[in-house]
């Protein structure tokens, strides 16, 4: 897609430099509720507002005194409805949305069986576009407003999902998935094609609009030495993208990875001998670390991310989201659909609470909703740009019905407080607790 192209697509969302003034209850974050107190990290106001102009956050503060400041804005007012950032889903695969939920076993079998024939199909420019629009559009009814993506080998995949976002006007990262080995011959590249077409595609859309490239080989089992060693190089020449790959997902995989690289110290060494372990790298699921793992990816300063849903889905093991933040690894949150068995972030936050439950830990709802934003913003390194329920922010934003069904309904009405209203929704919400939708000041969806 020329310039020309993502210019046009993006007009509609050029617009006047009006007002909006959304109210509600308005929950923010002023730090991270894992290394702080969450109490001294929440900003939540029960008659909140938020005022928007030019696509981002101009304030956050009492409904009342900024209706009083800024009378000529528009108000849209969502009464005890909640009022957030948008969700930020940090690792998914939008090429596996039409097979979600499809029964398998472990890993394996399940890209053997499901995911690689879906992906096969995605050299088809129409194919491509039909799912990315789709997958977009489910992702924003269910409130997430930014996702990161695995594309397929095909360039086509990333032109689809980048096109697609363009047209919503939504913050999203993804990059053409490389494999030269371990995968049907038609989703092969080779280490120099893989280089060549994520150079293309990088220069093509990094930094276009809203998106964002990142360099993607699947997971070391699929790679060669010679392909990774071509990514990492990719990578130190363009240090600002992200890189994002899978990490000790299950034990089957950690040991097949021993096999392929009998020279290696750990799985994540797989992945630095060749370049490919630095801030800006995301590693999906990190469930199986082994001690020095852990303490490189806290070193560095990369971003595992959480992928709950599809942990227990596949039958992956139990991450260890307490123990990793208190390491001060960076951690973001993630639907990793079509693994994953849901487009919700609210479902996804469910189940981080029950693998927390099942590992020792209550997590609060305060840090729930904290992950799904704030936490997967820091990972992709957009903190303060999405995911924020502040000033300067992008006007991405979800608002809550707290009350969307007779179950929730009947619980949130004996709630003490925002915590007890919220985590009926948390636990038991689906894409009927979205009320409304904006993306960069945009209302997407009817109240």
């Amino acid at each position: 897609m020329d310039s020309a192209i993502y210019d046009e697509l993006s007009r509609p969302y050029v617009r006047a430099m009006v007002q909006q003034l959304l109210l509600g209850q308005t929950l923010g974050f002023s730090g991270n509720p894992f290394t702080t107190d969450w109490a001294d990290t929440v900003q939540f106001d029960s008659s909140g507002g938020v005022l928007i102009e030019g696509g981002k956050i101009r304030a956050v503060g009492n409904g009342a005194a900024l209706q009083t400041a800024h009378p000529d804005a528009v108000v849209t007012d969502y009464g005890d409805a909640l009022i957030s950032a948008g969700f930020v889903d940090a690792h998914m695969h939008y090429p596996q949305t039409a097979m979600i939920a499809s029964w398998g076993k472990q890993l394996i079998d399940w890209l053997n069986t499901y995911t690689f024939p879906e992906e096969a199909r995605f050299g088809d420019p129409a194919y491509a576009a039909d799912i990315a629009g789709r997958t977009l559009d489910l992702a924003l009814a269910h409130g997430t407003t930014t996702l990161t993506s695995f594309c397929t080998i095909h360039p086509t995949s990333v032109d689809a999902f980048f096109g697609a976002a363009a047209t919503r006007n939504m913050a999203v990262v993804a990059g053409k998935t490389c494999m030269d080995r371990n995968a049907p011959k038609n989703l092969r590249d080779t280490a120099q094609s893989a280089y060549d077409e994520s150079k293309a595609l990088l220069e093509k859309w990094h930094g276009r609009g809203r998106t964002s490239y990142a360099i993607t080989p699947r997971f070391s089992p699929t790679s060669t030495p010679a392909q990774l060693d071509a990514l990492g190089a990719l990578w130190a020449e363009n240090p600002d993208c992200l890189m994002q790959t899978h990490l000790s997902e299950q034990l089957p995989e950690i040991a097949w990875v021993k096999d392929l690289f009998p020279d290696v110290r750990d799985y994540l060494d797989t992945y630095e001998r060749f370049g490919l372990l630095g801030e800006r790298g995301l590693y999906g699921h990190a469930i199986h670390l082994e001690d020095r793992e852990i303490a490189r990816l806290t070193e560095v300063g990369a971003a595992v991310v959480h992928c709950p849903t599809s942990n227990t889905f596949i039958g992956s093991g139990l991450f260890d989201l307490m123990g990793l933040a208190q390491a001060g690894v960076r951690t973001g949150l993630a639907t990793d659909t079509g693994g994953g068995s849901s487009f919700s972030m609210l479902r996804t936050m469910a189940a981080a609470y029950e693998i927390g439950q099942l590992r020792g830990t209550a997590l609060h709802p305060a840090q729930l909703m904290w992950l799904a934003t704030e936490g997967s913003a820091r990972a992709l390194h957009m903190g303060g740009q999405i995911g924020h329920l502040g000033a300067d922010a992008m006007a991405d934003i979800t608002v809550l019905d707290l009350a969307s069904t007779p179950a929730i309904t009947q619980r949130s009405t004996r709630a003490r407080d925002i915590w007890d209203a919220l985590f009926p929704t948390i636990m038991m919400g689906d894409d009927r607790a979205v009320k409304d939708v904006w993306v960069a000041g945009n209302r997407v969806s009817p109240a």
